[in-house]
């Protein structure tokens, strides 16, 4: 058994609760979780058939939830959240990215407590991006501040809310994600979508970075925070070798064996179609993945190419 996959015997009777589980990362998330022996649930706003998985009705915005949802449960992992990149940031749409984070988490919380549930542990979904939508020489840990922009302020305010865990005694994990590599309905197949026509398109000036983690990895250190009760508080999760977006496009231009166009796509034509979601595409910071692996965490897709050969053409 790989070094980072968790036992399934040890694992046998207990309970996870996903919230966003039909997302990109819940997919995954769930059939690693069954693979590792866990009885594994949903919360949705809709009900769906997903085999060996029971899925609740809940939605947070309007203050509902299935009772029976957290009955017996010993961990959540909380995925939900509005696409950041699903349409421009008017207010609106700003105020429902928030909100669907830490509102949903508040929720959760006050759900939970007022249940009298035992948790093992709580863990939520963070971004990469609190730590803003800059490019400087700086590489960020977890000790660093939140930014003081919109990403920042979303991530501050969900870990916040997370925290409300924390505070009553369960043990809480946050999971700081980077570009996460997978194929289907993700970042990454965005940036693939030129390839159809016979080329990629290199955006800006290529020099903002480019933190990102194989979905495999990712999967893994939920499972290990899950499991590791030493892990504790905000972790990066992103790999090793950090990348400028120039670099990663020359490298799944390899792997695609496509070229990526001569000429970029400049910064003012994002901002004409994209508005201030723009930042998201022409800027991007140096992360650290230095606590994750101090807690014994070892990648097994630290390089590139290997990743995107690994998710393109398996």
């Amino acid at each position: 058994m790989p070094e980072n996959q968790p036992s399934a015997i040890s694992q046998k009777g207990l309970s996870v609760l996903i919230t966003g589980g039909n997302g990109l990362i819940g997919k995954h998330l769930t059939s690693s979780l069954l693979s590792a022996g866990y009885a594994v649930s949903h919360l949705s706003r809709k009900i769906s058939r997903i085999e060996n998985v029971r899925v609740f009705l809940w939605d947070p915005g309007k203050r509902m939830i299935d009772s029976d949802s957290i009955t017996g449960i010993d961990f959540i992992i909380n995925l939900a959240g509005e696409n950041i990149g699903a349409k421009r940031w008017t207010m609106d749409r700003k105020k429902e990215i928030l909100e669907s984070r830490a509102d949903s988490v508040r929720f959760l919380y006050q759900t939970v407590s007022e249940r009298g549930i035992q948790l093992k542990s709580f863990i939520s979904a963070s971004a990469a991006g609190i730590y803003g939508t800059e490019t400087p020489e700086k590489i960020f840990s977890e000790n660093d501040p939140p930014a003081n922009d919109f990403l920042g302020n979303v991530c501050k305010q969900w870990e916040e809310a997370a925290d409300l865990f924390a505070g009553s005694g369960i043990r809480t994990v946050k999971i700081r994600t980077g570009v996460v590599l997978e194929k289907n309905d993700s970042a990454l197949s965005k940036l693939m979508k030129p390839g159809k026509f016979g080329f990629l398109v290199q955006t800006g000036t290529g020099l903002q970075y480019m933190p990102w983690i194989h979905i495999t990895d990712l999967c893994n250190i939920y499972l290990k925070a899950i499991e590791d009760t030493n892990m504790f508080g905000a972790y990066n999760a992103v790999a090793p070798r950090q990348v400028t977006h120039k670099d990663f496009m020359h490298v799944l231009s390899h792997v695609m064996n496509v070229p990526v166009l001569p000429v970029p796509v400049p910064a003012f034509v994002l901002r004409a179609v994209f508005g201030e979601m723009s930042v998201v595409i022409l800027k991007g910071s140096r992360v650290s993945c230095d606590k994750i692996t101090a807690e014994g965490y070892r990648f097994l897709f630290d390089n590139l190419e290997a990743a995107l050969k690994n998710v393109i053409l398996s």
